[in-house]
């Protein structure tokens, strides 16, 4: 693992950067917070996260050890990778991309390129509770508003319907999903809760 580059900066791209480390050249894809932090000549140090593929090593760099681990944090969810992670950086800095999936702002998520509204919805999902909550600058924690449907408990089969639907499932199979976690929504009323195992149970048919 290649936690971090210190290096004299041999050259500068739009979306990368080549560190001298010893007399070895290392490109370095980089988020523009880190790319900023960068001047050919002078010597620079980025964060880095190495991602193994069969046919390649890409070497992803960050401003600081914060935005290199939420990079890591957001490809849990399914569908991002780490390049679709690094563009979500290039448009968020790290605590409004915390805010934009806490809040279920899926408007925010959609103006990085490649997310859709489905699949905006999806990290939304698959990401809220799992990440760092956002903070302000004296370290204590930024309000977060409160979850579409933790409210009543008889809200939340039709939000649950509805988040299914605008996923991409049928009707009939969202109310059938539905069902099958009636049992759940009598110990929680958190439709984010119940949506993930709505979706596990579709998964499963």
């Amino acid at each position: 693992m290649i936690a971090f580059l210190t290096g004299r900066v041999a050259a500068r791209g739009a979306g990368s950067a080549v560190i001298d480390v010893g007399g070895v050249g290392m490109s370095v894809q980089c988020t523009p917070s880190a790319l900023s932090r960068l001047h050919v000549g002078e010597t620079g140090t980025v964060a880095t996260s190495l991602v193994v593929r069969e046919e390649s090593l890409t070497l992803f760099g960050f401003a600081d050890d914060d935005e290199k681990h939420l990079f890591e944090q957001v490809q849990t969810a399914s569908g991002v990778g780490p390049r679709l992670a690094l563009a979500m950086l290039s448009v968020h800095s790290p605590d409004a991309l915390r805010q934009a999936v806490a809040a279920e702002d899926t408007a925010a998520l959609t103006r990085v390129p490649g997310i859709g509204k489905k699949g905006a919805q999806r990290i939304v999902l698959e990401l809220r509770g799992k990440i760092d909550p956002p903070v302000f600058t004296d370290g204590t924690l930024a309000p977060v508003p409160a979850a579409a449907g933790t409210g009543a408990h008889g809200a939340w089969r039709t939000q649950v319907v509805s988040g299914l639907v605008n996923l991409g499932w049928s009707a009939k199979d969202a109310e059938a999903a539905a069902a099958a976690v009636a049992s759940e929504a009598e110990e929680t009323a958190d439709v984010a809760v119940l949506l993930r195992s709505a979706l596990r149970t579709l998964s499963r048919a």
